[in-house]
């Protein structure tokens, strides 16, 4: 797509089989886009049967068509998990859990003769538990069996289906085995789910023998079930919806996280000289840059450009009505966690692997993360608490 923006130009309409398909690529383009006409682009595809698997039939919010329901149901989560006062309650869960991964790494480490250990598995340990401690106020036995069925979803959707391609054919439809094996995963990820919240709904009941609850420090599946019993939202709140919203929060926080800490650590470790200076945070982006494929967070200095706002030459959480509204939480800890494993351990490439020959190729699902695992040294610096 990029070479074909080059020889095209920043917009440029593709017919994908059946489906009309328009590649936004530069930052003017991506503002006419997100930001002139946000109003006509904000809703969601409503012939792509994966999109309807995974979006519950547009009952959570990742992939919900833009209405009422939709604002709604988005407003509640913001307030109640993602606002800055909810990221700033949840500060001593995420302090508890970015220990436990150093801790855990440094086990890993001393374990070994070598000291090696796979840090994609590691960073990726980190979202599921910190995630279920801010939703349902614990972690849940339910995590390890969801993240096993939303990484074989997140495998399922990798690729294109060719009922996603040619919606209209019922014979495609008829022979699409993968649409029937994403049925069967998305099916148990929210049995798993239901679960938690028949779980919840067993011990709020009990509770409610004992006295009135005034709702205090309550968690996310709290407020939501509280509103579907009150009945005080436009639209019913069932079970259903409830499940697809914890779906989307839950797998896009376990996919963004692990994966973002995973290529940082891969970035770093194939320029050391980044390495070096990574302590200091970079908060900007220049408009454009050369080689911009490459890993050079110099490139973010002496420029007032904040990726949080509205500034489409960078926009990693997207821009307009559906900016993704996790900014404060995955901002917040990402930098708690990529600070904390800089500052604990000095990192090493196995074997003297030289740095030019660290592997940055990609593994495509849910989103994006590294083809192979990352495996390094992790020696604990002799001041960390840990050493």
């Amino acid at each position: 797509m990029a070479e074909l923006s080059r020889r095209h130009g920043d917009l440029m309409f593709l017919r994908i089989g059946e489906v009309p398909t328009l590649v936004v690529s530069g930052a003017e383009a991506a503002e006419l886009v997100m930001k002139t006409h946000d109003l006509a682009f904000c809703s969601r595809s409503t012939t792509s049967v994966t999109i309807d698997i995974v979006g519950c039939k547009g009952k959570g919010i990742g992939f919900a068509p833009y209405g009422d329901r939709w604002r709604q149901t988005k407003k509640i989560v913001v307030m109640e998990l993602l606002s800055a006062a909810q990221v700033k309650r949840i500060e001593s869960i995420r302090a508890d859990e970015v220990g436990r991964l150093v801790r855990s790494i440094a086990d890993a480490t001393g374990a070994r003769d070598d000291g090696v250990v796979n840090v994609s598995e590691e960073v990726k340990a980190l979202a599921p538990d910190l995630v279920s401690m801010a939703m349902f106020g614990g972690k849940c036995v339910e995590n390890s069996e969801f993240v096993v069925q939303y990484d074989e979803v997140s495998k399922l959707v990798s690729g294109f289906f060719p009922v996603d391609l040619f919606p209209s054919s019922r014979l495609v439809r008829w022979l699409s085995i993968g649409e029937h094996h994403l049925v069967k995963s998305y099916g148990r990820i929210q049995r798993i789910i239901a679960t938690i919240i028949e779980s919840r709904k067993a011990a709020k009941n009990g509770r409610a023998a004992c006295g009135p609850d005034h709702h205090e420090q309550e968690d996310l599946l709290g407020v939501m079930l509280r509103l579907q019993e009150e009945g005080s939202l436009t639209f019913p709140l069932t079970s259903e919806n409830i499940g697809a919203v914890m779906f989307d929060i839950f797998g896009g926080a376990t996919t963004t996280i692990g994966s973002t800490l995973e290529w940082a650590m891969a970035g770093l470790m194939k320029k050391p000289e980044a390495m070096e200076k990574a302590s200091s945070q970079p908060s900007t982006c220049p408009p454009y840059w050369d080689n911009p494929e490459s890993f050079n967070p110099e490139r973010f200095e002496n420029n007032n450009i904040d990726y949080k706002e509205t500034n489409f030459e960078f926009t990693p959480f997207g821009s307009g009505r559906r900016q993704c509204p996790a900014i404060m939480f995955g901002t917040s800890t990402l930098e708690i966690a990529l600070a904390n494993l800089l500052y604990h351990f000095d990192w090493v490439l196995p074997n003297g692997v030289s740095p030019e020959l660290v592997d940055m190729s990609e593994k495509y699902g849910m989103g994006v993360s590294k083809k192979l695992d990352l495996y390094l040294r992790a020696i604990p610096y002799v001041y960390s608490s840990v050493a």
